[in-house]
């Protein structure tokens, strides 16, 4: 590769990126990685790096991108104002990921122009970045200036700033007039009021612009702009505005006014949103597009909280039932996630007349997207209903969908069970739900049967040991044979939780005797299970159950017909090596059993066994096993 000399007149970065250079050899190039290693004030790394930028493959021009800190350090504040950012706008055509690297990496240069005076040198790039056709660049830069703005002086905001943004709103291209729709909140406080009011002119004449794509982008920024203009300008302005995008002709423009709606009611008092937004609210949830009504479902607690309880209470039960019978699922399935949140703005008697008749429909709707979501929230009821209604009303809901035939609907209500055994108890939440949770345990689905397995320690400990072992142990057992990986693998983690709650005796007397039987099974799967199980439960377990029962099981599977069980086998010695040695009265057996079995298995004859029993061997005599 050709080197930047270092004297006293070196070939300028701009004269070097300007030489028509032949693409190098990957064996040749130097990564960006190297250039990291070396002073960044060596001129080659930075010929480099700036060779890189100008590579035929996209992803070194990515990674020279990311490393726009390394050269502009290098080169020093004057070079880099004057050399490397006027090269980095003449670079604008390139493939979008380049420059979506660019935009992100360009802010990050302002440390290193000489000073903030020096910022608005930033602007030149990303004003043609922010024009882009791409929308996730645009994005990017309209974020990078949004950075810089704020940490330009006043002066530097109104001589710079603006006037870039200016150029955006007048833009010919709407991608240009897009991107300034997301700028005029980050400077607006900073203006006089003259400039302040040149400035909502502007951005109104983008709210009437006749691109949808425009008036999407200022419904957007509306948002922000809300909360940085004054109250009087926010009832005039704003909420003026709010209401000509709220009839937009596009319901992809009336879809975002939701968010708009929410920052003024965040600003208003319950008064004020029950005369202006009330009404507006209404409007959008019985709009004619359901991607419109499914917004207001999916926001609609969050809108209650800003509105004011009061005008909930009054105004918006109506509003919300009629979400939940929507003819779309879509919608239906938002307002289901919604009902525990609003179900707080109402009283008993109204969930118990306006809500459950909705929740009893949904619970046999025909889609079953709406009840997995309604599965998923409808025990957030119980602790505003309270124990008597939960009973007889709720429950008989929750085990109707504990029978549903889509599988994430049963997921859901078994990972809220605990919500409803605060509410009614364990005695009688057990005695509902024994049956379905045993018939649960062998549904054909194995996550459905995983996330059973999963709650099973919750209930332990509630249940009492007596209960469980008669009604539960057996189907805990059960699991290990299952013909699902996953599912071994997780009622083994599940036997070593229900040993911490109830205790390493239980484990020996209950538990530990039924897998030493597994590891005499002719499938080769229960003996594997059984070493899995065994060194899971060590850390539950004391050092005697060890010496006495896990390792004499572990130690006569070493001669094992199988290989994979013999090197399960080695594996399961280190594992159990530290237990031993913290006990006196278990460390011997290090040296008496452990380590002659792993010797004798070093001598294997399959490679994997000898691989882990030596990298055992060393552990138990206390040396780094090699990797």
């Amino acid at each position: 590769m050709q080197q930047m000399e270092v004297d006293s007149t070196p070939m300028t970065p701009t004269e070097y990126m300007e030489e028509d250079r032949s693409p190098v050899p990957d064996s040749t190039a130097m990564d960006v990685s190297e250039v990291d290693q070396n002073d960044d004030d060596d001129l080659s790394s930075v010929a480099a790096l700036i060779d890189q930028l100008k590579h035929d493959d996209v992803q070194y021009r990515v990674n020279a991108c990311k490393k726009l800190t390394v050269i502009a350090a290098a080169l020093g504040p004057e070079r880099a104002r004057d050399e490397l950012i006027p090269f980095l706008d003449d670079s604008i055509d390139d493939e979008d990921e380049v420059l979506l690297a660019l935009a992100e990496e360009l802010p990050n240069l302002s440390p290193y122009l000489g000073g903030s005076e020096y910022l608005p040198r930033l602007l030149v790039p990303l004003e043609s970045l922010a024009a882009i056709e791409d929308a996730t660049v645009r994005d990017k830069a309209v974020s990078s200036l949004r950075q810089i703005a704020t940490q330009m002086e006043d002066s530097q905001r109104n001589n710079d700033f603006a006037p870039l943004v200016k150029r955006l709103a007048q833009g010919e291209w709407f991608t240009s007039r897009a991107s300034a729709a997301g700028l005029f909140a980050v400077c607006y406080s900073a203006f006089d009021a003259q400039k302040q009011e040149e400035w909502r002119n502007m951005f109104a004449q983008l709210v009437h612009d006749e691109t949808p794509m425009v008036r999407r982008s200022t419904t957007k920024a509306l948002e922000t702009l809300s909360s940085v203009v004054s109250e009087e300008h926010l009832e005039t302005f704003v909420l003026s505005l709010f209401n000509e995008l709220a009839s937009d002709d596009q319901d992809s423009v009336r879809l975002l006014t939701i968010e708009i709606l929410i920052a003024i009611a965040n600003r208003f008092d319950a008064q004020k949103n029950r005369e202006t937004l009330l009404e507006p609210l209404k409007s959008l949830a019985r709009d004619k597009a359901w991607r419109v009504r499914y917004m207001v479902a999916s926001k609609f607690v969050e809108v209650c909280d800003a509105i004011g309880e009061d005008t909930v209470r009054a105004e918006l039960v109506s509003t919300f039932v009629d979400l939940l019978k929507d003819s779309e699922g879509e919608v239906r399935t938002a307002a289901a996630g919604e009902v525990p949140g609003f179900a707080k703005f109402a009283d008993k008697q109204t969930i118990l007349e306006s809500f459950l008749p909705c929740i009893r429909e949904l619970v046999e709707d025909g889609n079953q997207h709406v009840r997995a979501a309604l599965a998923l929230h409808i025990s957030g009821l119980s602790p505003i209903l309270g124990k008597e209604d939960t009973i007889e009303h709720l429950l008989p809901l929750f085990l109707q969908l504990l029978k549903d035939e889509f599988p994430d609907v049963r997921l859901n209500v078994i990972a809220n069970l605990e919500q409803i055994n605060k509410v009614i108890g364990i005695d009688l939440l057990s005695q509902s739900l024994l049956p379905a949770i045993t018939e649960l345990a062998e549904d054909r689905q194995w996550r459905v049967r995983l996330a059973i397995i999963e709650y099973i320690p919750l209930l332990a400990s509630p249940l009492g040991v007596e209960f469980f072992d008669e009604k539960l142990l057996n189907l805990c057992m059960s699991w290990l044979g299952d013909a699902v990986y996953s599912i071994r693998e997780a009622a083994t983690i599940n036997l070593k939780k229900l040993t911490e709650v109830f205790g390493a005796e239980w484990a020996k007397d209950t538990v530990i005797t039924q897998i030493i039987k597994m590891a005499d099974n002719e499938n080769y799967l229960y003996r594997m299970t059984t070493i899995f199980t065994l060194t899971t439960m060590t850390d539950a377990l004391s050092p005697s159950i060890i010496k006495d029962y896990v390792l004499p099981t572990v130690i006569s599977l070493s001669e094992d017909p199988i290989p994979n069980i013999r090197f399960n086998v080695a594996k399961a010695l280190e594992t159990l090596t530290p237990s031993l040695k913290q006990d006196a009265n278990t460390a011997d057996l290090i040296e008496s059993t452990v380590v002659p079995s792993l010797q004798k298995l070093t001598n294997d004859k399959d490679g994997d066994v000898r691989f882990f029993a030596s990298r055992a061997l060393l552990d138990a005599k206390g040396q780094k096993p090699s990797l």
